[in-house]
């Protein structure tokens, strides 16, 4: 395949945009990374303290512009993106446009049961909230993102999905483009 092929997988925090896109990235044999991870090394600096230091406003500025510079990096890769990412400053039409989107669609049950209380808490907008707290939160945030999700080209839903069948719908995608 000469042509780049850019996976940046969306969705809720704990819908396994991380540990799925490791998985797809060894299928593919293409590098995976983090954007939060991505993030940090380029500000030298954790997001709970970015955060804390710095405010939400200037992690979104931050967010984007490590977004923009890896969707212009020169190979083929997977990416997890931020829960948040796709909703702020025009990133999910900036990730349609330079690579080809797949929204994660876990029942909100699942992220709930997968994730205990302890895997939220590095994690600013769970800290401090219980088991109950937690699933509302996520309510609360699909209802605010399933707008932006669902403008990815791909759209995988359900608790169990596997790197096969996303490999299939990708190259079914770029042969209609082609």
């Amino acid at each position: 395949m000469s042509k780049q092929l850019k996976v940046v997988l969306v969705g809720l925090p704990g819908s396994g945009k991380s540990t799925f896109g490791r998985y797809l990235g060894s299928v593919l044999n293409f590098p995976f990374y983090d954007l939060d991870q991505l993030i940090e090394e380029r500000n030298q600096m954790k997001i709970p303290d970015i955060f804390l230091k710095h405010g939400e406003g200037q992690f979104r500025n931050w967010e984007t512009e490590t977004l923009e510079w890896v969707l212009n990096r020169d190979e083929s890769y997977v990416l997890a993106s931020g829960g948040g990412c796709p909703c702020f400053n025009n990133n999910m039409e900036l990730i349609n446009e330079k690579s080809t989107s797949v929204y994660l669609d876990v029942p909100l049950e699942e992220i709930s049961g997968r994730l205990g209380v302890s895997r939220f808490q590095n994690r600013p907008m769970f800290t401090g909230l219980d088991q109950g707290e937690v699933t509302l939160k996520l309510k609360s945030l699909l209802i605010e993102r399933d707008y932006f999700y669902n403008q990815s080209k791909i759209k995988l839903s359900g608790e169990d999905f596997s790197a096969e069948l996303l490999v299939s719908e990708l190259i079914r995608l770029i042969k209609s483009q082609g």
